[in-house]
């Protein structure tokens, strides 16, 4: 991530969190703190506290974040941003948290004033990771139909074309799901399995091939040792870890969309 693509992922963020950019150039930007941006990020649980016993104002802090130093004024007191640093990790973190779960809705050229339907989709992005001493990551992202059941892959991609709002636009209005958001989840989880189960397994056999060589290989090391010492069982614990196939599945983020009748 270069600089000015710091700067601009730090103009998104604040804009998203109710956070007034109060100057916002090339080098840096100035930021009024939403209450809750404050309290995550600036590390001041004592002065909340204390305002939560007391009833006092509260007063979020205005900072500046220099996202190009050798351009910046020279009189300018911040703290410098850039890819790797402190500060960014932690907003990664809060974007992470905060951008967990959307609900939005489909904005419609509408040709007249009379009712419009939208309907309930369930979306979920995942991170299927297939490891042993190789990895390969597969990214998923499924969207279900909370009316009448239908799954649509790549979903995200889908969502791209659209037009989407986070309030309801006028002359709109949402269906009831037939289906409730606990058992989509349940759903989407069952096609995700399918997905493992129907991959190609070639990946984990050769693993566990090569384990079985470099077992041996261990084995034939320490064949003179009546008793096995120490280093044995601390290199055949290293070899499991290395190459024992796994499949590990993370959730990205998720949400609730509203769209038009039209399927996909």
């Amino acid at each position: 991530m270069q600089q000015p693509q710091v700067h601009s992922f730090l103009e998104r963020f604040f804009q998203a969190n109710d956070s007034d950019l109060t100057e916002n150039e090339r080098s840096y930007l100035t930021v009024q703190l939403s209450i809750d941006l404050d309290k995550r990020l600036m590390n001041r649980p004592f002065y909340w506290h204390y305002l939560e016993k007391t009833g006092g104002a509260p007063q979020p802090m205005k900072v500046t974040f220099i996202t190009d130093p050798a351009n910046a004024p020279d009189h300018l007191k911040g703290e410098p941003v850039y890819f790797g640093s402190p500060r960014l990790r932690q907003i990664f973190t809060a974007t992470r948290e905060l951008g967990g779960f959307i609900r939005l809705y489909e904005q419609t050229a509408l040709q007249s004033q009379k009712s419009n339907p939208l309907h309930p989709w369930l979306c979920l992005n995942a991170k299927i990771s297939f490891q042993c001493d190789r990895k390969k990551d597969v990214f998923l992202s499924l969207g279900l139909n909370l009316i009448h059941g239908q799954i649509v892959p790549n979903f995200f991609n889908q969502l791209q074309q659209k037009t989407l709002t986070p309030t309801i636009p006028d002359y709109c209005f949402t269906l009831t799901p037939l289906i409730k958001p606990k058992s989509g989840l349940v759903r989407i989880q069952k096609m995700i399995q399918t997905f493992i189960d129907n991959e190609d397994d070639t990946w984990a056999k050769e693993a566990l091939e090569r384990w079985d060589n470099d077992l041996a290989l261990l084995e034939a090391f320490y064949e003179d040792y009546t008793e096995k010492p120490e280093a044995y069982e601390i290199e055949r614990k290293a070899l499991e870890e290395q190459y024992k196939p796994t499949v590990t599945i993370s959730i990205i983020n998720g949400g609730m969309f509203y769209l038009n009748q039209q399927v996909f």
